[in-house]
């Protein structure tokens, strides 16, 4: 038996029907959280790390297609966009020629079972609130789903808990609040509490490859599905170099006491360390959340470890309703499933380029996506044209909401594969065929409009 808040979140989760899986899971961490776990890691515990590129790796072609046709996709898909003023799934925004992150998904995976004849089934892990949205666009894509496997399971759902004792968080006002997701790490207590890794490996999969639905870079490509099946590793992760807009941002190490590669989140270090977390030098390699991984030794290791990972703990503190203040604090216990690096002996790294992480976590990515910085072909896949991402920063005041974002760019995106940054301030609107030319910037106090066929180069306000 447990404190009496861990029995009280036991009894609410069982109410609601979560999974006995995931109600352990919840349950080893809430006693890490009693405890005073943090899930803080320590500058003075990791030194910085170096890795192979993929670029110097050799893989032949028949290794590359035999491991293709032996994986399996998943695409996180749980999220609402909230934070851009969504209500639905984030994947249903448009990206451009009318075609949603789902849609382009959906396409990519279809031209490369055709290439390269593989069944490559795709699986979307959905929370509650996206799993109807999505099932209707994709309902057009026929040939999508594979015989015997679902298109989608769903992610589970956790007590948010009062920060002042741990308790499970009651809002009758809009009882759907008082849950929250247990962050991405979950993918794995619901692939086997659904019965869907066991079912993988009945039929036939190797691997599975797991990526973020807003990360249209995210492809199965061969090429690293044979750099894996290569390595002969348990687990792996794509990472990229970080740039100054990843300075925020999670990044990995090695840590001293046991030689394992970590992860580490904001979420994660403590302020005397952010600097530290902030130095692109000391610390070079993000983590893209494009995952590889085998999924016998994922199920081996579940089962050695009673089906808890033992992910390191992210303590997340929020207010009870995130769109009011006022109400109570509270804790949200997440983990992330980059960070199962340090629980497979033998996990490796591979460094990838810019054109396989394209996440678009606000407008000022979308607005990156949908301009001419990236081409689409005919198998869908992103190809980076410009010489380099440019830097975006919109004012949050007009373009943070989707809704305000789209009536500032009535025409389209501008052109900026000659662009280096665009920094706005103020309330700008957008004619049709604008072309941004190395660092611009832009200030008013008043609404100000940029016409149709206008070049901004340099210094502009």
């Amino acid at each position: 038996m447990g404190s009496a808040g861990l029995e009280m979140a036991r009894a609410k989760m069982v109410d609601a029907g979560v999974d006995p899986v995931a109600i352990e899971t919840f349950a080893h961490y809430y006693r890490l959280l009693e405890h005073g776990e943090t899930g803080l890691i320590a500058e003075s515990s990791i030194e910085p790390i170096d890795m192979e590129a993929l670029a110097d790796v050799d893989v032949p072609a028949d290794v590359a297609a035999d491991a293709l046709r032996r994986t399996a996709i998943i695409k996180l898909n749980g999220g609402l966009g909230t934070s851009m003023g969504m209500d639905r799934a984030k994947s249903l925004l448009c990206v451009r020629r009318g075609l949603s992150f789902l849609d382009i998904i959906a396409r990519q995976v279809l031209h490369l079972r055709e290439k390269y004849d593989a069944p490559l089934p795709l699986l979307f892990m959905n929370s509650f609130r996206t799993s109807a949205d999505t099932l209707e666009a994709l309902a057009r894509y026929d040939t999508l789903p594979v015989e015997g496997l679902p298109l989608e399971f769903l992610q589970n759902k956790e007590p948010k808990l009062l920060a002042k004792d741990l308790t499970p968080a009651s809002y009758p006002k809009d009882p759907d609040l008082e849950w929250c997701p247990p962050g991405h790490g979950d993918v794995y207590t619901a692939l086997r509490g659904t019965g869907l890794l066991e079912q993988l490996i009945g039929q036939g999969y190797h691997y599975v490859f797991i990526s973020n639905s807003d990360n249209l870079g995210a492809v199965p490509a061969p090429e690293v599905a044979g750099w894996f099946a290569q390595s002969g590793a348990p687990f792996a992760i794509e990472a990229v170099r970080r740039t100054p807009s990843d300075k925020k941002g999670g990044h990995f190490a090695r840590r001293k006491a046991d030689g394992r590669l970590v992860l580490r989140e904001t979420a994660q270090t403590a302020k005397e360390d952010l600097e530290a977390l902030a130095d692109l030098e000391r610390h070079r390699f993000t983590s893209t959340n494009n995952l590889w991984i085998d999924l016998r030794a994922l199920r081996d290791t579940l089962d050695q470890r009673d089906g808890v990972l033992g992910l390191p703990m992210i303590r997340n503190k929020k207010t009870l309703d995130p769109g009011d203040p006022s109400t109570p604090e509270v804790i949200q216990i997440e983990t992330a499933m980059g960070a199962a690096i340090e629980v497979f002996e033998g996990a490796a790294l591979i460094e990838v380029g810019r054109d396989r992480f394209v996440p678009v976590k606000t407008t000022n990515d979308l607005l990156v996506l949908r301009s001419d910085v990236y081409a689409i072909g005919p198998d869908f896949v992103l190809d980076l044209v410009a010489p380099e991402v440019p830097y975006v920063e919109l004012d949050p005041t007009h373009y943070k909401l989707v809704g305000e974002f789209d009536k500032r760019f009535p025409e389209g995106a501008p052109s900026m594969t000659k662009a280096t940054s665009l920094k706005i301030e103020g309330d700008w609107t957008f004619g049709h065929g604008v072309e941004i030319v190395g660092d611009v910037e832009l200030e008013a106090a008043t609404a100000q409009r940029v016409s149709a066929g206008e070049v901004l180069s340099g210094d502009e306000g």
